[in-house]
């Protein structure tokens, strides 16, 4: 006999992404903290390392964000980079092709995070679903 179950009842298969304002909150006191660091540690004057850890940042804001967090989370990482990273610092400046370059890797960074997490949140939930319903698949061979 089949017993039909609401969905909302139970373990939920798929954890649910963070709230937007909270991936936005994390990504504008974590690109603080880099920037930051990494004026500390290596100067002002290079940009290229900071790029790097905010595209990290991004990537692991992104692995709990909604798809739609990843422009924000982009330009909140960019306005500290072109901000704080670069001289003069407190200043943004829109310099054409490299801060187009900068938003595109950043974005590029948060939809990838997103996108990695929706793929191992789904394999999970395939796999809980298929050894919870019938034991073990049978390969064929």
């Amino acid at each position: 006999m089949i017993d039909w179950v609401p969905l909302r009842t139970g373990a939920r298969p798929v954890p649910s992404p963070v709230a937007t304002p909270l991936v936005w909150a994390a990504a504008s006191g974590g690109a603080l903290v880099l920037v930051a660091l990494l004026n500390a540690l290596i100067g002002p004057d290079r940009p290229s390392p900071a790029l790097v850890a905010l595209s990290l940042l991004s990537v692991v804001l992104g692995l709990c964000a909604r798809f739609t967090a990843a422009p924000g989370t982009a330009v909140l990482c960019w306005l500290f980079l072109n901000g704080f990273a670069i001289p003069p610092a407190g200043t943004l400046t829109w310099a054409g092709h490299r801060d187009t370059f900068w938003l595109g890797c950043l974005f590029t960074a948060a939809v990838v995070g997103t996108a990695l997490a929706r793929l191992l949140h789904a394999r999970a939930a395939y796999r809980r679903i298929t050894t919870g319903a019938g034991g073990s698949m049978d390969t064929g061979s």
